[in-house]
């Protein structure tokens, strides 16, 4: 997608055909287009761990699960965005094969780059989406996973603990952290020595 990254605003069309033939997946926000960058080996595998058991629990029901390299749109606040997994019930989605509209379910593996943005802004936006009902942040750098469900009073946080089980209502799904981290090797940064 030459050049597209450095414009100043871009309308959703010009967006859409660009991203149509760029080598790099890009997200787009309100007219600004952000280049996705590449994932670390323990975010790759949290996030093949969670579409796996999810793939797992809904087949052969109308559910559908999505991994990175398909987009959500969230009209409401003019984006396309890539979640790093995502699940829709929704039969309207089934006939749309570039970019999905009624996700009930996303799930982001934060890292250190992308943890800001997913809490906040990203969060922000995807909220906006009706059928939303449950977004899920995975830290990549340690065990901790945390579950917002909206609830008639507003959006409510669930941590669950890391000998805890990751629970996602919406859709009837179970299972471990153990299972959710299986694989998944951290780094430990040395402090420095200081004598």
């Amino acid at each position: 997608m030459p050049d597209l990254a450095e414009a100043q605003s871009i309308s959703v069309e010009e967006y859409l055909a660009g991203e149509a033939v760029a080598p790099v997946r890009h997200e787009y926000v309100g007219g600004e287009v952000f280049a996705m960058a590449g994932a670390t080996e323990g975010h790759a595998t949290i996030a093949g761990n969670v579409f796996a058991l999810l793939r797992a629990h809904v087949r052969g029901s109308p559910c559908r699960v999505y991994i990175a390299d398909m987009q959500l749109r969230v009209e409401p606040a003019s984006a396309f965005v890539y979640p790093d997994v995502f699940v829709t019930c929704d039969a309207r989605d089934a006939a749309e094969p570039l970019a999905k509209r009624h996700a009930g379910v996303i799930i982001e593996v934060l890292s250190e780059s992308t943890e800001g943005y997913d809490r906040g802004a990203k969060f922000g936006d995807d909220r906006r989406l009706d059928a939303l009902e449950e977004y899920v942040l995975v830290d990549s750098r340690s065990r901790a996973c945390e579950v917002f469900r909206r609830r008639p009073e507003g959006w409510l946080l669930d941590s669950v603990p890391a000998d805890g089980r990751l629970v996602l209502q919406s859709i009837g799904f179970e299972c471990s952290l153990d299972a959710v981290y299986e694989d998944v090797v951290f780094v430990q940064t040395e402090s420095a020595d200081t004598d």
